[in-house]
């Protein structure tokens, strides 16, 4: 019990002498140990690696996550150790209402096709998407974090008992200077040795953490690496999903032209050409046009055709037509004069003569 009362004592002296030791270095009057002068720069060097460490982890963070409270959610689920559920993506939402809209406009139709093929498209970068946000929270942010929570938390810690140390010694020297008798001198001499050894120790430690720092950034470059591979692969792939799909959709030539260009296409056709039902026969407006017509009906063989107007079909047998898009027709024994039978890649089909104008 003695023992314990004497060592809170001691523990209490020493915190005092400390506090004491401080205030007067705040107001000048006390002088200060200064540390030499590598370990003041590998003292500034942690400093900045941690703040550029804390930013850039952030940063990263928002990119991965944009939504702030997903990412709370998401750090309090790594605190309680508990598994971060599979969330669906923008990319999987988007994909998902273009597949379901093209399921009700019909696969067989020009427009319901192309949904279907971009919402699936969209899938696939969904799913790279979470592949690069996996890949980059275990080889890039987590030892980032890992750094912060674990090695710079100890460089605090030794950082903090060298300061201890300094106040330690600095109040040793100054009891040194005040004392007057010789029994005095000789305990203050004892008692500044002792604490000139602490000190010289402990910042040996805190100099071997701190120089420590380079095999971070060594880590760190290597973390770096992977991020950015990872960061190469993600986009790759989306460009690589976009090409196939667009080798996909050749067929609709339509859908890339632009906005413009459609609407002034559909207005001329519309002013020019009135679109009539199939039983109703052709108007011959101009020479041209009778002599188009009949061009279509009697022609054998395959030939190009251009879309005039759009064409949704009415069967399973007729071939679905966006406007200004390019098919193969060709005529068929005992097909109604008023159809052609049309190809477009893989799909076939009946179509109205009187949506196609012939292409030399």
């Amino acid at each position: 019990m003695d023992f314990k009362v004497k060592r809170l004592a001691a523990d209490a002296g020493t915190l005092f002498s400390r506090a004491v030791q401080f205030t007067e270095e705040k107001f000048g009057q006390a002088e200060k140990t200064e540390l030499d002068a590598h370990l003041e720069n590998l003292l500034i060097r942690a400093e900045s690696t941690k703040h550029w460490t804390e930013k850039i982890l952030k940063q990263t963070e928002v990119l991965l996550q944009p939504n702030p409270n997903v990412r709370i959610e998401e750090f309090l689920y790594e605190k309680l150790d508990k598994k971060v559920p599979t969330r669906i993506n923008n990319h999987d939402l988007l994909g998902q209402s273009m597949i379901d809209s093209g399921t009700e406009f019909g696969p067989g139709t020009a427009y319901g096709n192309a949904l279907i093929k971009c919402g699936e498209t969209e899938k696939q970068i969904g799913g790279a998407e979470r592949e690069f946000i996996q890949s980059s929270a275990i080889n890039f942010l987590t030892p980032f974090r890992n750094f912060l929570e674990g090695d710079f938390k100890t460089i605090l810690k030794e950082r903090k008992l060298l300061q201890n140390k300094r106040l330690d010694l600095d109040a040793a020297k100054t009891k040194l200077k005040k004392a007057k008798m010789a029994d005095a001198r000789a305990l203050a001499e004892q008692d500044l040795k002792m604490t000139q050894s602490e000190f010289d120790r402990q910042a040996e430690i805190t100099r071997l953490l701190l120089e420590g720092i380079s095999s971070t950034h060594a880590h760190h470059l290597r973390c770096l690496n992977d991020f950015v591979e990872a960061q190469m692969t993600y986009y790759a792939q989306c460009y690589q999903y976009m090409v196939d799909l667009q080798k996909q959709l050749g067929s609709f030539p339509s859908a890339f032209s632009s906005n413009n260009n459609q609407s002034t296409a559909s207005a001329a056709a519309s002013i020019s050409v009135p679109i009539l039902p199939l039983s109703a026969p052709l108007p011959a407006t101009t020479t041209n046009a009778s002599s188009g017509f009949t061009e279509l009906q009697n022609f054998s063989g395959s030939r190009k055709a251009r879309v005039l107007y759009d064409y949704d079909a009415a069967g399973s047998n007729e071939l679905s037509l966006l406007a200004d898009e390019v098919i193969m027709v060709s005529s068929v024994p005992g097909m109604d004069s008023d159809w052609l039978m049309g190809e477009r890649g893989n799909q076939k089909g009946k179509v109205p003569i009187t949506y196609l104008e012939l292409l030399n």
